[in-house]
């Protein structure tokens, strides 16, 4: 039994992930998000806390007796304080394995037409999860931070994946796949680790996303 929290629980890519979750009888999750409302008819299927990412000490009380976190956080003006409250809470908590999502570009790592419009349409954006990247990176951690590109909602389970160091044209990927490549590290949990991925569908290279 792998018991794992997910932090940022209401977010698009954790809600298909935690149906990975709950659909698989040797998982027991645990869900924190800011608004434990949201996710009260959860409630059966998971335990729920409720609590602010930048509260090192709320997110401990989450993490004691986990294996694995799973942060699904965002927003460029927090996203650099919720990391270093969940590398201390982690730390504190004595977890070891995290799965971290960041975004495209935080290592300009995007060539060419695409990266200079990522660039500009995240503006900001980037600098901010750089720092929360680089600090994870630094925590001493089991971790792997994933990287997709602009995401869809296509029904459809189809990446491929790249490391760091490695530039990245591809402009799109679906949240199923991103979904799907976190349920299957929760489920492998020694694939990947002290690495930095990014996601993307094969075949959607260009100058920005399709639908833009």
């Amino acid at each position: 039994m792998v018991k794992v929290v997910v932090l940022g629980a209401h977010g698009q890519v954790a809600q298909i992930v935690e149906k990975f979750l709950f659909a698989d009888k040797e998982v027991k999750p645990s869900l924190f998000l800011r608004n434990a409302a949201r996710m009260e008819d959860k409630k059966n299927q998971a335990t729920i806390f409720e609590g602010s990412a930048t509260d090192a000490a709320q997110l401990e009380k989450a993490m004691k007796g986990q294996d694995i976190v799973y942060a699904n956080l965002g927003g460029k003006d927090e996203i650099d304080l919720e990391a270093e409250a969940t590398v201390e809470a982690m730390k504190n908590a004595n977890v070891k394995r995290i799965i971290w999502i960041s975004t495209l570009g935080i290592y300009d790592e995007v060539p060419g037409k695409f990266g200079e419009w990522n660039k500009e349409t995240l503006g900001d954006y980037i600098t901010e999860y750089a720092k929360a990247a680089k600090r994870i990176e630094e925590s001493g951690l089991d971790y792997t931070i994933i990287r997709p590109t602009w995401m869809t909602n296509k029904d459809e389970v189809d990446y491929e994946k790249s490391e760091k160091g490695e530039p990245i044209k591809d402009t799109e990927v679906s949240r199923k796949s991103v979904a799907a490549y976190i349920y299957h590290l929760i489920k492998n949990p020694k694939e990947d680790v002290d690495k930095s991925i990014g996601l993307g569908k094969p075949g959607t290279e260009g100058d920005k996303p399709s639908w833009y």
